[in-house]
């Protein structure tokens, strides 16, 4: 009786402590979309891996339309959740967030938006400029937090290594409702880009993943595939999740413009890639139990 009460009481804490924590947040979501973030928890399979839950959660949005621009829908910036359409990053970290929750001993919508908003904003605020745009700031600030891990370094023997140079968004403020006209918010756009093209960071090519043996140890199922671009004035043009399919391929569940939804792409990720030129190699990223 008495470890059922502490049970009991230890469950009520972490709703409480979940609420308090997320309570003054702006958020634009509804129903639906809480209601489905609650069931999905409550419907995921017990497991010890986070890259289980990456895997699991990803398959159980396939099918959900692609959207652009879902965070850009309003004059003030607040966590978006939404469930109904999603691009190829609030893909990545709607299932990241769910993961990490699904993990924790707090697996509550509350704490789902508060891993939501720790993931997508530069330590936590909520601001458009604190928004991480570029992935890049992403994956720094996944590490930072205590999220993730970057598996592709200077170790590995195929390893590219590239400095950013970044400054897409300042050169093309009209594709940016926030900033068209907003001279002071191009401006922090700006040197945040500036700041972020002092780094340099570690591929691996894309003919590389042509080898499935060679990249099988290096890559897993649900790790995050940033697909790296020599667009300019860009860092990262793609991201997904990796899966590798029975005959020992590797492919990426991702929000799929091509395909207009979230799919399984059915292409391997090498075949995928050499479809695009300006595609040239990519990042992996490891959740991890904090």
């Amino acid at each position: 009786m008495k470890i059922l009460t502490h049970v009991a009481l230890l469950f009520f804490l972490c709703l409480f402590d979940c609420k308090f924590m997320i309570a003054q947040v702006p958020t634009r979501n509804n129903s639906y979309d809480s209601a489905k973030v609650v069931r999905l928890l409550r419907e995921a399979p017990q497991s010890s891996s986070l890259a289980d839950y990456m895997v699991h959660f990803g398959k159980a949005l396939t099918g959900i339309p692609y959207g652009e621009k879902t965070l850009d829908r309003d004059n003030e910036e607040q966590v978006v959740v939404n469930l109904r359409e999603l691009d190829c990053t609030t893909f990545v970290e709607t299932v990241t967030a769910l993961s990490i929750c699904a993990m924790s001993d707090c697996p509550t919508y509350n704490s789902f938006k508060e891993t939501l908003q720790s993931l997508r904003y530069e330590k936590g605020i909520i601001d458009y400029a604190s928004r991480l745009h570029y992935f890049s700031s992403w994956i720094e600030n996944a590490v930072s937090n205590g999220h993730a891990v970057e598996v592709t370094d200077g170790d590995l023997p195929m390893a590219r290594k590239q400095k950013l140079f970044v400054n897409f968004m300042s050169q093309h403020p009209r594709l940016y409702p926030q900033l068209d006209k907003n001279s002071a918010l191009i401006e922090r756009i700006k040197s945040i880009e500036q700041t972020l093209s002092e780094h340099t960071f570690f591929y691996i090519p894309k003919d590389a993943l042509k080898n499935a043996e060679q990249i099988k140890d290096i890559i897993h199922s649900g790790d995050i595939i940033a697909i790296v671009t020599n667009k300019a004035g860009l860092d990262i043009s793609h991201v997904g999740i990796a899966l590798w399919h029975e005959d020992r391929s590797l492919h990426l569940l991702n929000a799929s413009q091509i395909h207009r939804k979230v799919v399984d792409e059915p292409l391997p990720l090498y075949n995928y890639m050499m479809q695009h030129p300006s595609q040239i190699g990519i990042r992996v990223i490891r959740t991890i139990d904090r």
